[in-house]
C-alpha cells in the first residue's frame, strides 16, 4: 500500500490526493528518471534509486530493490531538495532506519548546539562505501536542505556594521569555548555557564517590554517527536520562486543562515505567510535532509 508523503506539498504537489495518481507518478519516475543509482549491499541484494526533478533542485526519489528475476520492487519514496552549498565540514555518522533501507545521519556541529539529525539523501553512495569496508570516511562535507509545510516571513533586526562585527566576534568566541568544553576544559565550561546565565537574566528583563523576536535573531531547535524535524528562524541570504513543471504550483527556494549554519529551504508558496526577500527572516518547521559529499 502506497501512502502519500506529507512533505509532497512542499515541492508543489498539494493537489495530489488519490493513491492511483500517486502510483502513476511513481511509475513515471522509475521509467523516465533523470538520475539512477544502483549498488549491492552486504546481503547481495541490488538496491536502486530513481530520481526525477520537477523544478531545479527539487524532485522525488523512488527506492527499492531488484528481485531474482531482475524486476524492480518498490519499497518507499520521498520528496527532496538538493542543497546548493556545503553547510558543515564536521564528521558525520550514519545509522540505518529499523523498518527499511533508508538512513539517518548525525552531525555534531558546535554552531547548532545540539546533535543535528537529518534524513540521508544519497543512500546508494553510503551503502557503496559501507559495503567496500571503507568506513569511517574522513574528510567528508555535508550539504543540508529542508522541506517546510508552514512558514512565516519576519522583518530583520536592524544592525549596523559595528553590530555585525560584534555578533561575529561573540559567535566565534562561543564556538571556541564550546570546542574547549567538549575536550573537558573546566574554565570553558564555567565561562559558558556564566554567559548563559547572563543571557537569561538580560532577556528576562527585556521580555516585559520587547517582542521576543526582536531579541532573538536566529535559532535552530529540535521540534516534535520526529528527530529530523526542527523549528528554525534564519536570515534569508538568497531567494527565488520556481514552478513545478508537472503541477504548475509555485515553490519558494530560500538559502537561510541560522546560528551561522547555512542551508536551503523549500516551501510551497501557498504555505508561506509574507513576502520573502533577501535580508528578511524565515520562521518555520523544517524536515532536514542531508547529502554527504564523500572525498574522491
Amino acid at each position: 500500500m502506497i501512502l502519500l508523503h506529507k512533505y509532497m506539498r512542499a515541492i508543489g504537489f498539494s493537489e495530489l490526493r488519490s493513491r492511483k495518481e500517486l502510483k502513476q507518478l511513481l511509475t513515471d519516475i522509475v521509467i523516465s528518471s533523470t538520475e539512477r543509482a544502483y549498488t549491492s549491499n552486504n546481503e547481495e541484494i541490488i538496491l536502486a534509486e530513481f530520481s526525477k526533478d520537477f523544478a531545479e533542485n527539487i524532485g522525488i526519489t523512488v527506492c527499492g530493490e531488484f528481485d531474482d528475476e531482475e524486476k524492480f520492487v518498490y519499497e518507499y519514496y520521498y520528496p527532496y531538495m538538493r542543497g546548493s552549498i556545503i553547510s558543515t565540514e564536521e564528521d558525520v555518522s550514519v545509522e540505518r532506519h529499523a523498518s527499511q533501507e533508508s538512513y539517518a545521519g548525525i552531525c555534531d556541529d558546535i554552531r547548532v548546539g545540539v546533535s543535528l539529525i537529518f534524513y540521508l539523501q544519497n543512500m546508494i553512495s553510503y551503502v557503496k562505501v559501507q559495503s567496500s569496508g571503507k568506513l569511517p570516511v574522513r574528510g567528508t562535507t555535508l550539504t543540508l536542505s529542508g522541506l517546510s509545510l508552514s512558514g512565516t516571513i519576519m522583518m530583520p533586526i536592524v544592525k549596523n556594521e559595528s553590530d555585525r562585527k560584534k555578533v561575529n566576534r561573540a559567535s566565534l568566541n562561543r564556538g571556541n569555548l564550546i570546542a574547549a568544553a567538549r575536550k573537558g576544559d573546566e574554565d570553558a565550561i564555567e565561562s559558558l555557564t556564566l554567559e548563559d546565565m547572563d543571557t537569561y537574566t538580560a532577556i528576562s528583563k527585556k521580555i516585559h517590554t520587547e517582542d521576543v523576536f526582536s531579541l532573538v535573531d536566529t535559532y535552530f531547535m529540535p521540534y516534535g517527536v520526529e528527530c529530523d524535524q526542527y523549528s528554525v528562524l534564519g536570515e534569508i541570504t538568497e531567494c527565488r520562486l520556481v514552478k513545478n513543471k508537472l503541477t504548475g504550483e509555485g515553490v519558494f527556494q530560500m538559502l537561510i543562515s541560522s546560528n551561522d549554519l547555512q542551508m536551503d529551504v523549500c516551501i510551497n508558496e501557498k504555505d508561506l505567510l509574507g513576502e520573502p526577500q533577501t535580508g528578511r527572516r524565515f520562521k518555520g518547521i523544517v524536515w532536514v535532509q542531508g547529502y554527504i559529499n564523500f572525498p574522491h
